[in-house]
């Protein structure tokens, strides 16, 4: 009898699991499993609230540089890690020029305008900013060239607008 006591308490100390630990259900393994495809809703909450406040800073030429002041900038995207740590700041210079010169005179101000930021956007901790130019334009215009060259248009096949011309042409007859 004392044999088979010990053996029951082994077994039950073998699958008891500790104190305080919740039976982990089949949606919890699944999303502990699952690798999450894109950034979280709090990332893109965060993203746009430091997207908005940067634009209104740099429209009101809050920041004490008349280097900065004298360039018309567009704030189109602002990403950020996981851990919101670091946010990337994608810019467009107006009439698309002077790059180099706006993102110099950015970095040369990022201490003031992670401040103004941080402070505005009413966040706790101001992610370290980091600039960079925005190629979604550029990268517009070449898919667009693309899709105009012959060899291309001949692989797509017909023009559905200009099948829909002449379809709409030859009835009209």
């Amino acid at each position: 009898m004392t044999f088979s006591f010990l053996a029951y308490v082994a077994q039950s100390f073998a699958t008891c699991k500790p104190i305080g630990t919740a039976p982990m259900t089949s949606s919890m393994a699944q999303s502990r499993s699952h690798k999450k495809s894109g950034p979280s809703q709090r990332q893109l909450k965060v993203g746009e609230v430091i997207r908005r406040t940067l634009s209104e800073i740099l429209a009101r030429d809050e920041i004490h540089d008349p280097e900065l002041n004298r360039i018309s900038i567009t704030v189109s995207e602002v990403t950020t890690s996981p851990d919101l740590q670091i946010a990337t700041v994608y810019i467009m210079p107006l009439g698309g020029k002077l790059y180099e010169e706006s993102i110099a005179a950015l970095a040369r101000n990022k201490g003031q305008i992670r401040s103004i930021v941080g402070r505005k956007a009413g966040l706790k901790f101001a992610p370290d900013l980091r600039f960079r130019i925005d190629e979604t334009f550029d990268r517009i215009d070449s898919t667009r060239a693309l899709f105009e060259r012959e060899e291309v248009r001949r692989d797509l096949g017909p023009d559905p607008e200009v099948e829909d011309a002449a379809d709409t042409g030859s009835q009209s007859d």
